[in-house]
């Protein structure tokens, strides 16, 4: 949560007003993330403080944007504990601030834990389960923006930036990832809506007398439709490695997806293509990252993250996965979660 477009009190105040949650009390921009502006805002209903946060979108459009939103509320119809958005009189929750689109939702309570336990990786293992059966139905349908299309736009306008292996390295597990998505074990993989962004940054807890208690996911605005595995998989290289390091520690990835399993068991070709999925999750974010380090945005508060411990995991991915990176499709083995 990054601060590109400046946002005055009165101005948020006229917006929550007109949805029935004000007026401001206070307002504060939040510096965590580097995609919107997001602001923390309180504001004053019957002798009571409610907390919003207040997102202006940056890249994506006035038309896209429902798509996240009504996903949100579905998803919180159904059960799953997230910022529930705001709607207006007429239904609608996007809204206009400076020519940008807007929208108003609940601040979560709790805190994130950065450094989980087994008992946090098996809570949110559980939940994303549950939040993948509970997509199912949902019937709006928009891809993953960020999936193999904007692999393939992106890694040419980074590479001149990379040392020789690096390039050679995302290259490589482009065409290796391409190779995969063409197969008919990709192709028959369920899918449907994911977060696509599950780090341990964007889920909260809170803390009680039988231990922590998972209060929420959010940031959903990465949310798309695409295999439920490799969600997964983006949640096992963040919630079950190390933060610094990127090594895996198998033991909190066999509570995540013994937990998910309970829930949703994995097909056998889930099980087969996890280790591709790992990889491909690594490299989303090496690509993001670096996209992000080189060619960077001008922001009020603004921290982008280090692409380098993602250049770490995908070296480990691959080498773990024991596939060339040039081979059609991965051979079948076991889920590759040392």
């Amino acid at each position: 949560m990054a601060v590109y477009t400046d946002i005055s009190v009165p101005e948020a105040d006229a917006l929550l007003q007109s949805l029935g949650l004000g007026p401001v009390q206070a307002m504060q921009g939040c510096k965590g993330g580097i995609e919107n502006t997001n602001y923390f805002v309180n504001t004053l209903r019957k002798g009571q403080v409610h907390e919003y946060v207040l997102t202006v979108f940056e890249r994506l459009s006035f038309e896209q944007l429902p798509f996240y939103l009504r996903l949100m509320k579905h998803l919180a119809d159904k059960g799953i504990p997230l910022p529930r958005p705001h709607a207006d009189s007429q239904g609608e929750l996007v809204f206009n601030l400076k020519n940008k689109p807007a929208a108003v939702v609940d601040k979560l309570h709790g805190s994130s834990e950065l450094s989980p336990s087994g008992e946090h990786c098996a809570q949110v293992g559980d939940m994303l389960a549950r939040m993948h059966l509970a997509g199912l139905d949902f019937e709006l349908r928009q891809p993953n923006l960020r999936g193999l299309s904007w692999w393939r736009e992106t890694v040419p306008v980074v590479l001149p930036y990379l040392l020789p292996q690096q390039a050679q390295l995302l290259k490589d597990e482009l065409t290796f990832q391409i190779a995969l998505a063409d197969s008919a074990d990709y192709r028959g993989l369920p899918r449907g809506p994911i977060h696509a962004d599950l780090f341990r940054d964007n889920v909260m807890f809170v803390r009680g007398a039988n231990g922590p208690a998972l209060s929420g996911f959010f940031d959903f605005y990465f949310a798309g439709v695409d295999t439920f595995v490799f969600d997964l998989a983006v949640c096992l290289n963040d919630w079950c490695t190390h933060a610094d390091t990127r090594a895996s520690e198998p033991e909190l990835a066999e509570r995540f997806v013994s937990a998910y399993e309970a829930v949703r068991p994995l097909t056998a070709a889930e099980h087969r293509l996890l280790p591709a999925m790992l990889r491909a999750g690594a490299f989303r974010f090496w690509l993001s990252r670096l996209w992000d380090q080189h060619l960077p945005r001008q922001a009020s508060l603004l921290k982008a993250h280090d692409p380098t411990p993602f250049e770490r995991l995908l070296r480990q991915r691959v080498q773990q996965d024991g596939n060339h990176p040039a081979m059609n499709t991965p051979r079948p083995r076991a889920m590759g979660l040392a």
